[in-house]
Order: structure tokens, then C-alpha cells, then sequence
């Protein structure tokens, strides 16, 4: 795969522009990304903050980080002039997630010329799998 290392998600990395505020009040951080093996880990910092009543992360916000791990795997593989909206995301919960670092761990599991399903999963300050995904993303020209 020709990758290139240039567009938005490139510029994020590099420090050039700040990442976007859902990832900002998530605490997104690249730990590691192979564009040619469209794989990705990323950190999350969960605060107290993203509780439900019991202390534990409240569901939504362990599905809005598995989808800042499954798409920026497929985006890290896009040309400049593309991008890759989730058409789909399956979440299955595992246990209850504790504030704190998460890890997630996302990878293109088929890619098609506009279809493409992605897999991955986040795990807990202990490291244990706290939520699994599943996704479908279109690629789509940026106009």
C-alpha cells in the first residue's frame, strides 16, 4: 500500500494542527500506527468525569474512543483528499472500565475501493478488554 503521510490525520501528528476537540476531551493520544498493516494503538485518559453512577465509564464513552481507534486506522492509510465516515459501529461491552489510561487497538480488516470494516478493541488501566468493535467506514473524496 502507497501511503502517503500527508492530510489532516498527518498533521495532527506531526504537532501542526491540534487534534479535534472529541479527541481533545477524550485525552486521543498515538502510542504507534503501521499504514501498511492498517493498524493502530492509541491511548485514552479516562477521567472521573465520564462516570455513571456505579464509577465506571459510562458506555458512550468507551464507544466514541473504540471509534477514534477504528477510523484513524483506516484514515492513516488515506490519501490527502479522502476520508472515511463510520457508517456502522457495533459495540459489545466486556466488564466495567475504571477511570484512567485505556488502550485501544484498532485495524482494517477488509479494505474495498469505498467499503471497508474495521475490528478492534480497548482495554482498561489493568489491561484486560474492557469493549470490543466492529465497524463499516465509506471512503469519500473531501470536497
Amino acid at each position: 500500500m502507497d501511503v502517503q503521510r500527508q492530510g489532516p490525520f498527518w498533521d495532527v501528528v506531526a504537532g501542526r494542527v491540534p487534534p479535534p476537540p472529541a479527541a481533545e476531551l477524550l485525552g486521543w493520544e498515538l502510542v504507534a500506527v503501521d499504514p501498511e498493516q492498517g493498524t493502530i494503538e492509541v491511548a485514552f485518559q479516562a477521567g472521573e468525569s465520564f462516570t455513571n453512577p456505579m464509577g465506571v465509564i459510562q458506555g458512550g464513552f468507551l464507544a466514541a474512543m473504540l471509534d477514534d481507534t477504528l477510523g484513524p486506522a483506516l484514515v492513516a492509510t488515506l490519501p490527502p483528499d479522502r476520508f472515511a465516515p463510520t457508517l456502522d459501529l457495533h459495540v459489545q461491552y466486556l466488564r466495567p472500565a475504571r477511570p484512567g489510561r485505556l488502550i485501544g487497538h484498532g485495524r482494517i480488516v477488509q479494505r474495498g475501493r469505498e467499503v471497508c470494516f474495521l475490528a478492534g478493541e480497548l482495554a482498561g488501566p489493568d489491561g484486560r478488554p474492557v469493549a470490543v468493535a466492529t465497524a463499516t467506514a465509506r471512503v469519500q473524496t473531501v470536497r
